[in-house]
């Protein structure tokens, strides 16, 4: 049975300006693989929609969002290794800075990793009949999980996003669970703002003239539930590689095995070639790796043409030549457009490419989103590409007698 490798290049979709990135970056390895290959263009989530990465990442691993999207919060808990049961509430969390009240920094002057974990300890709590569990990740960022009995993820978000008063967290629905968790949120957004002001890593930090970390700031709820794994639906034993924690909860909430790689840091300066050594290690006891490369996306939030087009030359040169020395099927498309001259995601389509020893070809030469207009596969959502991969690799099974 052949082995797949889906890589995907977040936010790699662009508009020609005149030209996008990918027309303008020199790659000549993904230009083979289109090619020797057949190329298309990609609707993650559906024509038009613009999708966020999370969405956009279950549908292309063949899970509907509006069935089972369990929110930000939970998969980004799940990306930090957190164990979640069945009714946690999480919420996407980070540390801010805040005075007389007001929110003047939302990431507590990106403040450092090693900073953050020093006062993380003093975030987790218990309210009430619930525990507060928090853990950080990179800089001010982090995950905070409710666990008790009677809660809800149908509240707001206390997050302002502005130079502006913490928000008050606000029921969205009807009912006691939702009141409650609330009430909780507030509770602890007021009590973690005063055993923050208190710590003497801030105090620290206050004598340095740097912006203290004395707030926690949530956005992003949403309610654990399990779902089939990806192993149960397709039959596949799946491996993830990622370095961002958001791509790593979602591959663990469908059931791929986490492989940390040193290096894999998730930005720019991202080790790609220790991610394709371990993609090589992770072909050896499993039939399917997801290989996840995020800087792409930040670039495009930048507005930054060149380093997106750099950053597409060096996941070539540093990422492909390894990734296709493994012999397996290659399947490389991004999950969103994220337009340098636009700043954020659009529902413009993404190419996408599947390489295979039996595959078929077509008359694309070059991977890019003009070129694949013309290719074999036409225009795809993502509900196609896994029983698209699952062909691809000799596993996709008869319909009918």
């Amino acid at each position: 049975m052949a082995k797949a490798i889906v890589l995907i290049m977040d936010g790699v979709g662009d508009l020609p300006t005149p030209k996008t990135p990918l027309q303008a970056a020199k790659k000549p390895n993904l230009d083979k693989l289109a090619r020797d290959g057949i190329t298309g263009l990609l609707s993650p989530v559906g024509r038009g929609v613009v999708p966020g990465s999370d969405t956009s990442h279950l549908r292309i691993f063949g899970y509907e969002p509006k069935i089972c999207y369990p929110g930000r919060g939970p998969l980004e808990a799940l990306g930090l290794g957190m164990a979640l049961k069945e009714g946690d509430v999480a919420f996407r969390a980070n540390f801010a800075t805040i005075k007389d009240g007001i929110v003047i920094d939302r990431r507590a002057g990106r403040i450092d990793t090693a900073s953050a974990t020093a006062i993380s300890g003093l975030v987790s709590m218990k309210i009430e009949d619930v525990d507060v569990i928090f853990k950080n990740s990179v800089e001010h960022r982090g995950a905070l999980v409710l666990r008790g009995p009677g809660l809800s993820h149908c509240v707001s978000e206390t997050d302002p996003h502005a130079e502006a008063a913490v928000h008050q967290c606000q029921p969205l629905e009807a009912g006691p669970a939702a009141e409650k968790t609330a009430r909780i949120v507030n509770k602890f957004t007021q009590d973690v703002q005063k055993r923050l002001s208190d710590a003497s890593e801030n105090k620290t930090r206050e004598k340095k003239g740097l912006p203290q970390a004395n707030a926690v700031l949530l956005r992003g709820a949403g309610s654990f539930s399990s779902v089939p794994s990806f192993e149960e639906r397709f039959g596949l034993r799946a491996a993830c590689i990622a370095g961002g924690a958001l791509y790593r909860g979602v591959a663990r909430f469908i059931g791929m095995d986490i492989f940390l790689v040193p290096g894999a840091t998730g930005d720019k300066d991202t080790n790609l070639f220790a991610k394709g050594k371990a993609a090589l290690k992770a072909l050896e006891t499993h039939d399917l790796v997801f290989v996840h490369v995020k800087a792409c996306d930040s670039f495009g939030h930048d507005g930054d043409f060149k380093g997106k087009t750099k950053m597409i030359e060096r996941i070539d040169k540093e990422l492909m030549p390894l990734l296709i020395k493994s012999g397996a099927c290659i399947v490389a498309t991004g999950d969103h457009s994220t337009p340098c001259c636009r700043k954020e995601h659009s529902g413009h389509e993404v190419p996408i490419l599947m390489y295979g020893p039996e595959e078929r070809s077509d008359d694309v030469n070059n991977f890019d989103e003009i070129s694949c207009m013309a290719g074999g596969i036409g225009h795809i959502t993502g509900k196609h590409v896994m029983p698209m991969v699952l062909n691809l690799m000799g596993k996709g099974k008869k319909y009918g007698s």
